[in-house]
């Protein structure tokens, strides 16, 4: 039987599944609406397409490194709760080793990728989220590559709330590694150096800096001299090579790999939750909504 775009429309507005998961249902049920429907919701499809516009800014960060290729992603859950569950901490360790092994170009790619025995990743999530009754997606990720003579540093701050990869070249030192990825953890810098932070940018902090110095009253004579300093200033805020080293304040993080023959290529820093609005629920009522799902 043929199935037309105005049958996908209607089952879509009717279960809130995608549109190929949609076509495929009624392909099954040669077009008999109400089986598609049921279809959908025995997948576990319809129920998951109906969390998808629930707010999923809590979860984990994870890490995973295999032989020159490393990749770091973002795993979100609704609720902190869900996201200290070990199935939760499963699923999340089964997707880095995944992207790690497959290196998808994107999300998208990643997401329509088979999974395992599954057709794609999204239809894994949406098992998932059948499963465990909260909203989960793959919010992000990177796949890094080092040089034979580089090395990996891998950081997970509080088991997954800030996770890092940075790719140091010039050793093969994983310790040093990991002590730079746990500086970006708690530094948080935007760039590697100075040479990468776009002219449109220094000129907009440095417009910033002379209106502060004015607003205090400072002569114009000395406001320049006064903006270069401040620009220093932020320059360390945002260059991780200009950063004073957190295990050692009296050096530089550029300076300390520098004297040890080694660079920082790239890094990677991901926060859960960063930029997303966060739904407000007390723990009480957290527990309180978990246990009614058992």
């Amino acid at each position: 039987m043929s199935i037309s775009a105005g049958m996908v429309k209607e089952l879509r507005e009717k279960t809130g599944a995608g549109m190929m998961d949609c076509k495929k249902a009624l392909q099954e049920s040669n077009g008999d609406m109400e089986r598609a429907a049921e279809i959908l919701r025995e997948k576990g499809i319809a129920k998951a397409a109906k969390k998808s516009d629930r707010i999923a800014a809590e979860g984990l960060a994870s890490v995973e490194v295999k032989g020159n290729y490393g990749v770091v992603l973002e795993v979100n859950s609704e609720t902190d709760f869900v996201a200290k569950n070990e199935e939760f901490q499963n699923l999340t360790k089964e997707i880095a080793s995944h992207l790690v092994e497959q290196r998808p170009a994107n999300l998208e790619a990643a997401l329509e990728a088979p999974f395992g025995n599954v057709s794609s990743l999204n239809e894994y999530l949406n098992e998932k989220i059948a499963k465990i009754g909260e909203r989960i997606s793959l919010r992000r990720f990177s796949v890094l590559e080092k040089a034979e003579n580089g090395a990996f540093g891998a950081y997970l701050h509080m088991g997954g709330k800030i996770g890092v990869l940075v790719v140091l070249d010039g050793t093969t030192d994983e310790a040093l590694a990991k002590d730079v990825a746990m500086h970006i953890a708690a530094a948080n810098p935007k760039y590697v150096s100075r040479d990468q932070v776009s002219q449109e940018e220094v000129e907009k902090e440095k417009e910033i800096l002379k209106a502060q110095a004015l607003n205090e009253g400072k002569p114009a004579n000395i406001v320049e001299k006064m903006v270069e300093g401040r620009l220093s200033k932020y320059f360390e805020e945002i260059c991780v090579n200009d950063q004073p080293f957190v295990k050692d304040p009296d050096k530089k993080v550029g300076k300390l790999l520098s004297e040890k023959g080694a660079s920082v290529v790239t890094f990677v820093r991901y926060e859960v939750g960063e930029g997303l609005e966060k739904r407000q629920e007390n723990f009480a009522e957290e527990v309180m909504a978990q246990t009614k799902k058992q």
